[in-house]
């Protein structure tokens, strides 16, 4: 299954649909907001697209009269959809004790330059676009053994669009790619792999994580979902035993409003590597497609 549904309906155009929504794993009403409206954009993105419109989801305790936290989360999504040059038209609300937010999305890309999962090919490279364990540093945050300040480098991640990763790969000519969000990078590779019914080789040494994932992944600090994706991909993955036990968690942690992973062939990697430069945007190198059976190795 691709990252969100294509529907054509002219020549070189396409719609994008998708939506996603969940519970604060921050404080900040506002934070909250911007971080779910910018996971609800990505899948648009991971497929090459570009969001024109979205409908607010919100699930809030109206009834208790905290209206002035249920406007900071709806503003921060508008500011982050203003970032994204896409209009939000409108929403719906229901009253419940749990809050939860998010976005459908409608999107456009054009049908010859999508991003999909089975598109990348053995030798291709594998670059990931933003840095890896928000997942455990929330159950840390949550267990308050990571400050705020600790934890903001997360936050300011998690509200960056993938826009300019996006556009560099389109830009490039690129074919395989997605977004690491829920499954983590191991679960949302394994797709890929799936998809193109090849197989990858990933180098730990090479994967970008946050201050501190590390550390708290040692102490056994993880989120309950990586453990249940380590275990998912564990029969199709082949963990260098010079690895620590709690590497392949890590590599499986969970994301929320993650970075693009993209497969780059030899001939477009100058291109891309360019584009990203010229935007700004970070991306690290970790591994590449091999030739098949669909699996995952995991290097030091």
């Amino acid at each position: 299954m691709e990252d969100a549904a294509v529907y054509l309906y002219e020549g070189d155009r396409a719609l994008v649909f998708t939506t996603d929504f969940f519970t604060p794993l921050v404080d900040g009403p506002s934070d909250f907001g911007r971080i779910a409206a910018a996971n609800s954009f990505s899948d648009i993105y991971a497929m090459g697209g570009k969001p024109l419109l979205a409908l607010n989801l919100m699930s809030f305790p109206t009834r208790k009269h905290r209206t002035d936290e249920m406007i900071e989360i709806l503003r921060g999504g508008a500011e982050k959809a203003a970032e994204a040059g896409c209009l939000v038209a409108g929403g719906h609300t229901i009253d419940d004790n749990e809050p939860k937010y998010g976005m459908a999305v409608i999107g456009e890309v054009n049908p010859e330059k999508i991003i999909r999962k089975d598109g990348g090919r053995p030798g291709d490279a594998l670059f990931l676009t933003k840095p890896l364990g928000t997942g455990i540093l929330a159950t840390a945050y949550k267990a308050d053994r990571l400050s705020p300040d600790e934890y903001r480098p997360a936050i300011e991640a998690m509200t960056g669009l993938n826009n300019k990763a996006s556009e560099a790969a389109v830009i490039a000519g690129l074919r395989g790619g997605t977004d690491i969000t829920g499954f983590g990078l191991t679960g949302h590779l394994l797709e890929m792999c799936n998809a193109a019914s090849i197989g990858a080789e990933i180098y730990f040494s090479k994967f970008p994580f946050f201050d501190g994932v590390a550390a708290f992944a040692e102490a056994g600090i993880i989120p309950g979902g990586s453990r249940a994706n380590a275990d998912i991909v564990k029969p199709r993955a082949d963990i260098d035993k010079a690895l620590p036990e709690y590497a392949f968690l890590m590599a499986s942690d969970a994301q929320t409003s993650g970075g693009l992973l993209l497969a780059v062939p030899v001939d477009k990697r100058e291109t891309f590597e360019r584009c990203l430069a010229a935007s700004g945007q970070d991306s690290w190198e970790i591994g590449s497609l091999v030739e098949g059976p669909v699996s995952i190795t995991l290097k030091p």
